[in-house]
């Protein structure tokens, strides 16, 4: 668990209001913060590629955020410099009739990383103390004593070799309306309007509540959550980049040392 402003301490309860969305941090400015975040991609690609040849240890980044907090934004940006042969994207949409016939986990145990591997969840298990809460699809006491199901099982996957990093964007209401606004303002963006995205945020309270009792009673020193500020995307980007960053050089990656070879003759 590296620490950081950004940390949801283990124990400690979560108050989303609380926390400033808007913070940059030591930056006053995205320009102030380019050599830094170029310096992070470079290191990020490096590292990937010693957790790629070693073999013996994966690595599972989780997204959630609000419609429009940036998770496909933040994973362009991060791993931009990453080669994909060594790590891949699941985004989890609602499930299908298969999945559904199995635990709400099935699904997601299937597309944790193998060793090796980075593996970024764009939405996550997460979505069952989430938005089968907030639109009462599954009734509480279904919803609540699955904290303790997805503790035990990111506590399975670290204890066999998976570090696991979780990140909450946290966007501000009013930066969400903006980016809704922009998306039907600009063609490149429009495909993504959606008119149920306007349906969902008139649920903002409820969808708060459900993150804070999910970052409170999740943040494990196993598994810990960071609550990034998300109005800025450059800040956004930054911090997520530099909390991955500074974790796997924690994990002491080393490539491997392979037996020496003969010599083949002529």
């Amino acid at each position: 668990m590296i620490d950081s402003p950004y940390l949801v301490h283990p124990g400690k309860k979560v108050h989303l209001p609380k926390i400033p969305a808007d913070d940059t941090g030591p930056f006053k400015h995205k320009d102030d913060a380019h050599k830094s975040s170029d310096k992070i991609i470079a290191k990020l690609s490096q590292l990937q590629e010693v957790l790629y040849a070693e073999q013996k240890r994966s690595l599972l980044i989780i997204l959630q955020a609000m419609d429009t907090g940036g998770k496909d934004g933040t994973i362009r940006h991060v791993f931009t410099g990453v080669n994909p042969a060594g790590c891949s994207v699941v985004s989890f949409k609602a499930p299908s009739s298969e999945e559904l016939a199995h635990d709400y986990l099935w699904r997601i145990h299937r597309a944790t990383p193998a060793r090796g591997m980075i593996t970024i969840f764009n939405r996550s298990q997460y979505e069952s103390v989430l938005i089968e809460r907030v639109h009462k699809l599954v009734p509480t006491d279904v919803w609540k004593r699955r904290y303790d199901h997805i503790n035990a099982f990111e506590k399975l996957l670290t204890d066999e070799g998976t570090t696991i990093l979780k990140f909450f964007l946290h966007i501000s209401k009013n930066e969400q309306l903006k980016r809704l606004d922009a998306r039907l303002d600009d063609p490149d963006k429009n495909w993504k309007s959606d008119p149920n995205d306007m349906v969902e945020r008139q649920s903002w309270n409820q969808y708060q509540s459900a993150y804070e009792d999910a970052l409170t009673n999740c943040s494990t020193s196993h598994a810990p959550w960071y609550i990034v500020p998300a109005d800025h995307k450059w800040f956004r980007n930054h911090v997520v980049g530099d909390i991955i960053v500074r974790t796997m050089e924690h994990m002491k990656l080393k490539y491997p040392i392979k037996p020496a070879m003969r010599k083949i003759p002529d």
